[in-house]
This record gives C-alpha cells, sequence and structure tokens, in this order.
C-alpha cells in the first residue's frame, strides 16, 4: 500500500453533470433548462414575490391605518384585581403599591408601565403609586383613605 493506490471508498464519490458539453454528454441541447421560456435565459433571476404580471399583492391591498410612534402604552390593572390580592393576602392591608411591587406579582407585560382603571370597588386604604390613574379610579382609592401617586 502507498500514496499511488489510494482511492475514496466505492460509492463515496459521485461524477458531476457536466451541462451544455455537447449531446453526446445526455446534457446538451437545451443544458437541463427545458425549451425557451423565462428561466431558460442566462441572467435570468426572477424576484420571488414577482407574479408573472398580475398586480401584486402589495398592490392589491388597500393601505390603512395609522401608527403613532410616539403612543405611550400602559399594562391596565383594575381596581378589582388590587382588592382580589388584598383579599388573598398577597398585598398586605394599608401598604404602599409600586410597579416594582406590581411587577414581582406578574401583573406587567415588557414596558412595565401601569394605568390603574376603576372598574370594581376598594375598601381597604392603599398607597397606589403608578404611571396614570383613570379619574374614577382616583376618586374609589381616595374615597378609601389611600393614595393615588402619579410617576413621571
Amino acid at each position: 500500500m502507498d500514496l499511488s493506490n489510494l482511492k475514496p471508498a466505492k460509492g463515496s464519490t459521485k461524477n458531476r453533470k457536466r451541462i451544455g458539453r455537447g449531446q453526446g454528454s445526455g446534457y446538451g441541447g437545451t443544458s437541463t433548462k427545458g425549451h425557451n421560456g423565462q428561466k431558460s435565459r442566462s441572467g435570468a433571476s426572477i424576484p420571488v414575490w414577482f407574479e408573472g404580471g398580475q398586480m401584486p399583492l402589495q398592490r392589491r391591498v388597500p393601505k390603512y391605518g395609522f401608527k403613532n410612534r410616539f403612543r405611550v402604552a400602559y399594562d391596565a390593572i383594575n381596581l378589582s384585581r388590587l382588592s382580589e390580592l388584598v383579599e388573598s393576602g398577597r398585598i398586605e392591608k394599608g401598604s404602599s403599591i409600586t410597579p416594582d411591587a406590581l411587577l414581582s406579582l406578574g401583573l406587567g407585560g415588557k414596558n412595565g408601565r401601569f394605568k390603574i382603571l376603576g372598574d370594581g370597588e376598594i375598601s381597604v386604604k392603599l398607597d397606589v403609586t403608578a404611571h396614570a390613574f383613570s379619574k374614577s379610579a382616583r376618586e374609589k382609592i381616595e374615597a378609601a383613605g389611600g393614595t393615588a401617586t402619579v410617576l413621571e
């Protein structure tokens, strides 16, 4: 055994197709591209979204709507949810509620801004600090003896 006898293992290599090298190769004539057509020509590259001349989808579908880049999104929390947390003992009566406390309770999303809404009733004094309050939520919290503080 020496270097002149080395060969690849049987079946491990395959001859490549030699396209466009005459009729005797079996791949001459149209060079495996079929007959006349858009993709048979040299340099033919058609974009993925091309629909053969039909009106393309992005032009068929109407434009509508508006996305405000400066919109501030809040995670809404109702007073009913806060009163449930007090009743279940996850929030102590008379304690202060901050956005960090709400996040630790798993109530916030990725933006971490909270707005307290006035759906439901609250009978316990709570000092709530949040990014925004609805008018009814502020009134209900203050009527129960608590405070509603807005973060800037």
